[in-house]
């Protein structure tokens, strides 16, 4: 049986990178994510990128009410895709999300790979500790047979401790941090 490969790319949108909740480990690793979309593209895997998208009321949200911090509001810079992303992402299907997981990647995942394949999911982006995390989780419990895993080197947290425990907790959920 053939193996389908996925490459998720989550949230490496302006206000995670130099916007509103960015940091410099986020910026650091654009470039780095910018190439590896690139390089699974050539190698044939299917690409799909999240964006974290909110509206005009994202501080009566639950989430806004615990992070007082407007970020990622749609047809705003800081909602879109860092330059060098998007570039590297053109043509592959944009996934809009309103919280930090989402219910349709693997609904999606399902759809292009077709029944009964074997799957190979590799994650990257922002932040490790709260979207990477919250999908990687999601797609090991839809597919607890798949290979998934997470890129560390194309993954930022919101602090350099918080990346390390994420990327201590997915691995402590069997999935593979590369």
């Amino acid at each position: 049986m053939e193996k389908k490969h996925f490459l998720i790319v989550i949230d490496m949108q302006n206000d995670f990178i130099s916007g509103s909740l960015g940091t410099p480990e986020a910026q650091n690793i654009v470039p780095a994510a910018a190439e590896h979309i690139q390089q699974r593209r050539g190698e044939g895997a299917t690409v799909l990128a999240t964006l974290d998208t909110h509206g005009e009321d994202y501080l009566s949200t639950a989430e806004g009410r615990k992070l007082p911090v407007v970020h990622c509001v749609r047809g705003t810079w800081g909602w879109e895709l860092a330059e060098s992303v998007a570039a590297a992402l053109e043509g592959c299907e944009l996934v809009e999300k309103p919280g930090f997981g989402s219910l349709y990647l693997p609904e999606r995942i399902r759809e292009l790979a077709g029944d009964g394949a074997e799957l190979s999911i590799e994650l990257m982006g922002l932040c490790t500790d709260i979207c990477v995390v919250s999908n990687a989780l999601i797609l090991k419990a839809n597919f607890p047979e798949a290979d998934i895993s997470v890129r560390r080197d194309c993954c930022a947290g919101v602090t350099p401790e918080l990346h390390e425990a994420a990327l201590k907790t997915m691995a402590s959920c069997q999935i593979d941090i590369v």
